[in-house]
This record gives structure tokens, sequence and C-alpha cells, in this order.
């Protein structure tokens, strides 16, 4: 054979030897990173069993180094596949690679051991120190029992029966103190709203100073003599028969010396009247052509009047955006009297009472003051439509477009209906206040006696009643009864009973106090 021949199949034989040492190495490199993954796991599983802490960590770490190693390898699969022909060189360097790589995965093998090693520990302490609470929640338990029998035995009852016993206890303990201070609040509340009401009422009166003179309108016109009578009267009565036709008023003209009186249930008419009579008194000229333009010319200045007193209540009160009709009838009240008291007068001074009172409630001042200012408007018409004056004053707030708050004021003020707003309440009670101020309001003495006496009739209605006084001007009856007919609760019954009974029956100004006295008295003699 010639030696080209035998070169050719020495090359071919070391290339032989040299792709087998590859291939051998390549299956001992696949081997051993076959190993470290067996062993990976095995040291994971371990780790997950020791602990669940660290069985997360463990986990990714070693999820990390499979797949960095994964990546590797087949990395170097793939380099190496396409790098069959590549020089020795390269060789070698890839395999110093895959031995960098077996180096680190040994680090991480050791380190991996080491924390497995510290998961023992650990679990070994966990496993002492759950057995030593076992221990001492055993003898815990053994104590309690032993306790528990010598209180029973002690006790000579159940636990359920001395469970009970101490429930009941505490639960009669706790409505006893919850309603001593139930009863503690409530006292406190009520003295405080008392002192409170005090203090805002009396605080708006102070602040109030209203003119306590009521305006009477005049019905008696003076004459300078006797004479102008028979003027007035004319030739066969056609003057007094001309100006009762021209005012609507009754004209009564009798013994009293210069003067005249003047009967009309509208005060407007009567004012119309005198205004006429003294004029026509003054000019002189007494004749029906003379009478008409007269009271034509006392119409109009009336009127006149009436707008201005209603504008300057308007401007007085502050209230703005009234209907001009209800301002010219607001005005008509300055003729008005109730009890001898000027409703215009009595009016403003509501609207006065009810806003200090709500501004220092914290209500709505200008709804209050409204409402006050319109609560008797009913007055002004009640002599031309049937009914009373409650009903007659909404429906003319109504008419002119009020609000529904105002109506409801107006309508609630006497108890007509039940008072649901602040504001109404406040009006209620300025109108009491107004009307029971010393000097406010007065009422004839055949009206006072019959008021009195159907005080004491009420009073003596109910039985068990002895005695009934009627003190202090009729704000105050004082009822004595008799103490075996009548016990000390039903005392508070009765004074109840005859309070709502006054107040169901009668009409009065402010306030009455029915005052309930029960006395027992024992007399012995000594002999």
């Amino acid at each position: 054979m010639s030696p080209i021949v035998w070169i050719l199949i020495i090359l071919a034989c070391a290339a032989a030897a040299g792709f087998g040492g590859y291939a051998y190495r390549k299956n001992m490199v696949e081997a051993k990173i076959q190993r470290t993954e067996e062993l990976a796991k095995r040291v994971y599983d371990d780790a997950v069993r020791k602990s669940e802490e660290l069985m997360h960590k463990a986990e990714d770490f070693k999820k990390e180094k499979v797949l960095e190693a994964r990546e590797t390898i087949l990395r170097e699969r793939d380099e190496n596949e396409r790098q069959k022909a590549a020089n020795d060189q390269e060789i070698r360097e890839r395999r110093a690679d895959v031995q960098r790589q077996e180096n680190r995965l040994a680090q991480r093998e050791d380190s991996l051991d080491k924390k497995t090693e510290s998961l023992e520990n650990r679990e070994q302490q966990l496993n002492e120190r759950q057995q030593e609470i076992q221990r001492l929640r055993e003898e815990a338990e053994e104590l309690h029992g032993r306790q528990q029998g010598e209180l029973e035995r002690i006790a000579a009852m159940s636990q359920d029966e001395a469970r009970q016993i101490i429930v009941e206890r505490v639960t009669r303990e706790a409505y006893h103190d919850a309603a001593g201070e139930v009863r503690r609040i409530e006292q406190t509340a009520k003295e405080e709203a008392e002192k409170r009401a005090r203090n805002v009422i009396a605080l708006a009166i102070q602040r109030c100073a209203a003119d306590h003179v009521a305006e009477t309108t005049v019905s008696i016109v003076n004459l300078p003599n006797d004479d102008m009578k028979g003027r007035i009267i004319g030739r066969e009565g056609r003057n007094i028969r001309a100006l009762e036709q021209a005012t609507g008023v009754d004209l009564i003209i009798d013994d009293t010396p210069e003067a005249i009186i003047i009967s009309a249930f509208d005060p407007v008419r009567r004012e119309v009247a005198r205004q006429a009579i003294e004029r026509l008194v003054m000019d002189g000229r007494i004749n029906p052509g003379n009478i008409e333009s007269m009271v034509e010319k006392a119409k109009r200045d009336v009127e006149k009047t009436i707008q201005e007193a209603g504008d300057n209540a308007v401007f007085q009160a502050g209230v703005q955006g009234l209907h001009p009709e209800l301002v010219r009838t607001l005005g008509r009240l300055k003729y008005r009297t109730s009890y001898g008291q000027n409703v215009l007068l009595h009016s403003l001074e509501v609207c006065y009472l009810a806003g200090l009172m709500a501004s220092e409630l914290g209500a709505d001042v200008q709804l209050a003051k409204r409402a006050g200012l319109l609560h008797d408007i009913g007055k002004a018409i009640d002599h031309e439509a049937e009914g009373t004056h409650v009903t007659l004053g909404a429906e003319l707030a109504r008419k002119y477009r009020e609000s529904n708050a105002v109506v409801h004021a107006i309508l609630a003020h006497h108890n007509d209906i039940e008072p649901q707003t602040i504001e109404a309440v406040l009006v209620q009670a300025a109108d009491a206040i107004s009307a029971a101020r010393p000097g406010a309001r007065r009422e004839s003495l055949e009206n006072y006696i019959k008021r009195l006496q159907k005080l004491e009739e009420i009073a003596t209605g109910f039985q068990g009643v002895e005695k009934c006084f009627a003190i202090q001007s009729g704000r105050e009856v004082r009822i004595m009864v008799k103490p075996e007919d009548v016990t000390d609760d039903g005392a508070r019954v009765l004074a109840r009973e005859i309070a709502k009974r006054i107040e169901a029956e009668m009409e009065y100004p402010g306030q009455i106090r029915v005052n309930v006295i029960r006395e027992v008295r024992v007399v012995e003699t000594a002999k």
C-alpha cells in the first residue's frame, strides 16, 4: 500500500477516535446533568416536606437553575450540532464551558444541601415547641377540670346552673342601672329643655319692646252742642237715614249729652262714619248731598290710611314680597281689636317674637316672621265671610300664593291642626306670649265672670272633687279633692283630665294652671 493510503487511514482513525471521544464526553456530561437534575428534584421534594415557607423559595431556585441548565445544554447541543466540523480549539472551549457549568452546579448542590440541613434543624425545633405547647395545654385543661369539679363540689350545682344564676343577676343589675340612667337622662333633658325654653322666651320678650296699650276703635263722636243732634237727624230723619245708608252703620242718638254712638260690626265702617260725621260737624252743612260727598272723602282717606298702615307694618316687620292685596288686608287690622288688643299691633308683636326665638334656635327667621305677621290676617275679613279667622286667613294666604309652610303655621297657631314645623310652633308660642302679656287684653266684666263660672263648673263636674276655686283672674283653678275617693296617682290623672276638658270647652287668653290638692288630716282629742 502506498504511503498516502496509510496516511488517509491514519487520519480517518484519528478522526474516528476524536469523534468517539467527543461523543463519550458528551454522554458523560448529559448523564451527569441527568444525575444533577434528579438530585435537585430529591432536594426540592425534601425541602417541600420540611417547610412551606422555604418550599416556594427552593422550588423557584430549582426551577430557575434547571431552566438555566436546560437552556445551557440546549444551547450547547445546538452549537455542537451546527459546528460538528469546528476545529479542536472550539471543542476545547465548549468543553471548558461545560466544565464551568458543572462547577457551578456542584456549588449550587452544596448550597442546597446546606439549606436542606438548616430546614431540618428548624423543623426539629418547631416539633419540639409544638410538643411543649401540647404538654402545657394538657396540663391547663387538667387543672381547669380539677378546678371546675372543685367549684361544683363546693357550690353543689352544675356549671350550667351557676352560669344561669350569674346571667340572671347581671341582667337584673343591668336593667336596674339602665332604668336609672334613662330616668336621669330624661330628667336632665327635661330640665335643660325647660331652662333653654325659658331663656329663649325671656330673651325674645326682653328684645321686643312692643306697645302694650291697645288702641280701640272710637265709637262715640263728640258734638259741640246738643243742637247739632237735631241737625244730624234732619227734617223727618232724612239726614240720619242718609248717613246710615251711605256708611252702613247704626247711629244711636240718646240722652247722652253732646255725643252720638256709632254701632256697627265692621270697624272700617265705624271709622268711615266717625270721620264723615266729624267733617260734617266742622263744615256745618248737613244735608243728603253733602253727606254723600263727605262719606266718599272719608272712605278714600280710610283706604289710604289702611294702605299706609299695611305698608308700615310690612316695612317694620322686614317682610318682603307680600302680595299688594295681602298688604292692604293687613292694614285693615288697624281698626280690628280682640279683647281690647289691636290686632295689627298684636300681629307685629308676634312677628318680632317669632323671629327672635327662631334666631335663637337656628330656625328659618324670615319664615317665622312672615307667618307671625300673617297669622291673624283672617280677622280682617271674618265679618264678611263665614268661617273662623284661622281658616279664612289660610285661604287668603293660599289664594295669594304664600308658601305651604306659612299656610300651615296660620292653620296651626290655634291648634286647629297639629303643628309639624318648628316655625309653626314658634308662631303659636309667640301668639300666646303676646296675648298673655299683662294689660295686653281685656274683656267685659260679664264675660269675665262667665269664664270663671265655667272654669269652676268644669272642675266640680269630676267625681271626687270637694271644692273648687278660680283664682288669679282665672289663670289658675285650685281644686280640693276627697282623700278617701282620690289617690295620689288619681290626683295626677284628675289634673290632666280637667286640663284637657278646659282646653276642649273654653276659650281663654294665655294659660290656665290646674292645681289639684289632696290633703289628709287626722284629728284626735285627748281626754
